[in-house]
This record gives structure tokens, C-alpha cells and sequence, in this order.
């Protein structure tokens, strides 16, 4: 009987070698992974942080043009259901006396037996004063035969009016769904710029708002500065009045005021202060007004910026704006070559 011997172990050749070695230290690799004590991502710099912290607030602020876009939209939609709503309330209550009034005559009709006039005349005992009867209700029949015809009137007009309500509700309803995706979009990211500003030290983040309030000093001083141009009129001039007395207000997104702006909402203010009815969005308000190009900008001119138009301020002279940033700074002046130029509008 043969014997059975262990095979003994091959040593490894060159590539088998590799091999082994390359999915060892993978493996390794993976266990790391698995067991948490892998190399966390590097810490980003404030100078990162503040650049990626803007960019969200510019989606944030896109977004934010568009809920307002579509709150509007919304209000308008909710406005005009109750208006119609009340029409068709009126309209039944019309129609509801309209039958009732048929349903009176109705019941006369009835109680007469609806006997031939011919017989009735036969059987009265005064012709004369029958014929006279008879005259009357035959034109009271062709009155009620008209309000007859004005009740089915009624009745299809007010199948019409619930048709368009419903319609209106329907509108209503995609609105408002519209309004909680694009309010979704934004809390997303302003939360996740509030995370990045978390991760920096208190130091750092006293450092980044240091270097805003300078440059929003430089730009008061600059604004300040004699020889600046005079508003085009009085509204402009009003306008550019209540901007000043704005000036720290919290931005808030969504907000028109009194207390708290959004971009758009600080420069809608404003103007309803100075008794100008301005839209609500900035890709409304720069149609609002007549264009100017940034050579011949003067107060009280609304200032957009990127591509997008997504963002407005106020000019008030000397190549400065009062405008609402973001959450992390209050309405404040700037230059207006801090972002990228995107047109002018001076309104009317």
C-alpha cells in the first residue's frame, strides 16, 4: 500500500508573489476601513470652508428666488379660488330663492287641479271676470316659463363656476407643492453650510466675519464720500433712505420686511416705502425698470448680479450697494464689484 505523503508548500514566484502581496494589503486596507480607524478626510481651511459656504448660499438664494417666485404665484392662486368661491356663493343663494319661487308656483298649479280653462269658463258664474282671470294668469305663466329657463341658467353656470374651482384648487395645490420642494432645497443648503461653519474653530470663523465687517466699513466710508451722484427722483431718493435704515437687519430668507429681508424683499421694500409696487423676485424686478448700463448707474438703481439673476441690491453711489448677503451677515453696504455683474434697472 502506497504511503501518503503531505505535499509539501511551493515557494512563490515573482508574480504570484505581487499578487499575494497586492490583495493582502487590500484586505488590510478593507479591515481598516471596516474597524473606523482609517485616515479621516483633512481638514479643510477657512479660506475652503468660506469658499464652499458661498456657493451654497448662492444655490440657497437661487433657490430662494424661486419659492418667492412661486409663493407669489400662490397667493395669487389662493386669492383668486376665494374670490370665486364667494361669486359662487352669491350665485347659489340667487338660485336657491329662484327655486323656491318656482316651487311656490308649483304648488298653486296644483291645488287648481290644473282643470281646462274652457270648463272653468262654462262653470263660472261671472264670464267676464273669469276671462279677466284667465288673461292674468297667462301672463303670469310666460313669467314663470322665463324664470324657469333663468333657473337652468343658474343651475349650468354653476356647474361651470365648480369646474373652475376645482381647477383653481388643483393649480393651487401643485403651487404649494412647488413652494415645499423648493423650501426643502434651501434648508438643505444653508444647513450644510452651517455644518462647514461648525467645523471651524471660534478663532477662525471671528476671523472671517472680521474680514466682512472691514470691507463693509471700507464701503460705508466710500459711500459716504462727498461728490457722489444724486438720485434720478424722489421716489429713487426715498427709496434709497429706507436701505439705510435697513442697514443690520438680519437677512431671513423669504422675508420682505420690516425687520428681517431676503435680497429681493429689502429692494421690494424699499420701494413700496417710497410708493412704488416692485415684483417680488429679482428675475421680475429687473425688467421692472428701465435698463442702464453701470457707467451711468445713480441711487436708488437696482443692482443684479450672476447669471442667473439671482441676486439684487440698491445702489447708493460711489460703486456702492446696501443689499442682504446671506444668513451669515446682516443688510449691509458693499461694492458692487464683489460679485459678478449682471445688469441695472432704474424704476420709474
Amino acid at each position: 500500500m502506497a504511503a501518503h505523503r503531505k505535499p509539501g508548500r511551493r515557494p512563490l514566484s515573482g508574480g504570484t508573489a505581487r499578487t499575494a502581496l497586492t490583495l493582502a494589503l487590500a484586505g488590510a486596507a478593507s479591515a481598516t476601513a471596516f474597524d473606523g480607524t482609517g485616515h479621516a478626510d483633512p481638514r479643510l481651511s477657512p479660506a475652503e470652508v468660506k469658499s464652499k459656504v458661498d456657493a451654497l448660499y448662492r444655490e440657497a438664494e437661487r433657490a430662494t428666488e424661486k419659492y418667492n417666485g412661486a409663493k407669489e404665484r400662490s397667493e395669487k392662486a389662493e386669492k383668486s379660488l376665494g374670490e370665486l368661491r364667494d361669486e359662487a356663493a352669491r350665485k347659489e343663494d340667487k338660485l336657491n330663492k329662484a327655486r323656491a319661487s318656482l316651487g311656490s308656483f308649483a304648488a298653486a298649479q296644483y291645488r287648481t287641479g290644473g282643470i281646462d280653462p274652457s270648463v272653468q269658463l262654462a262653470l263660472s258664474s261671472d264670464p267676464d271676470r273669469f276671462l279677466e282671470r284667465a288673461s292674468r294668469a297667462d301672463r303670469a305663466g310666460s313669467r314663470q316659463a322665463a324664470a324657469v329657463g333663468g333657473v337652468r341658467r343658474q343651475m349650468r353656470e354653476m356647474d361651470r363656476l365648480r369646474g373652475e374651482a376645482d381647477a383653481r384648487l388643483t393649480g393651487l395645490r401643485a403651487r404649494q407643492a412647488e413652494l415645499r420642494k423648493h423650501k426643502k432645497t434651501i434648508n438643505g443648503k444653508l444647513g450644510e453650510a452651517k455644518r462647514l461653519l461648525s467645523e471651524l474653530t471660534a478663532d477662525e470663523r471671528a476671523d472671517l466675519a472680521g474680514r466682512e465687517d472691514g470691507r463693509a466699513a471700507r464701503s460705508s466710508a466710500r459711500a459716504a464720500a462727498p461728490g457722489h451722484a444724486e438720485a434720478p427722483n424722489a421716489r429713487a431718493a426715498s427709496a434709497v433712505s429706507y436701505a439705510y435704515k435697513a442697514l443690520g437687519s438680519p437677512y431671513v430668507w423669504g422675508a420682505t420686511g420690516p425687520n428681517a429681508f431676503d435680497c429681493s424683499g429689502l429692494t421690494q421694500a424699499a420701494y413700496r416705502a417710497a410708493g412704488v409696487s416692485l415684483p417680488r423676485t429679482t428675475y421680475a424686478q429687473i425688467n421692472a425698470g428701465e435698463r442702464v448700463p453701470r457707467s451711468q448707474l445713480r441711487p436708488g438703481d437696482l443692482v443684479f448680479f450672476y447669471s442667473g439673476i439671482s441676486h439684487v441690491g440698491l445702489y447708493v453711489g460711489n460703486g456702492q450697494m446696501i443689499h442682504a448677503p446671506n444668513p451669515s451677515a446682516p443688510v449691509r453696504l458693499a461694492p458692487i464689484d464683489q460679485m459678478p455683474f449682471a445688469g441695472a434697472a432704474r424704476v420709474a
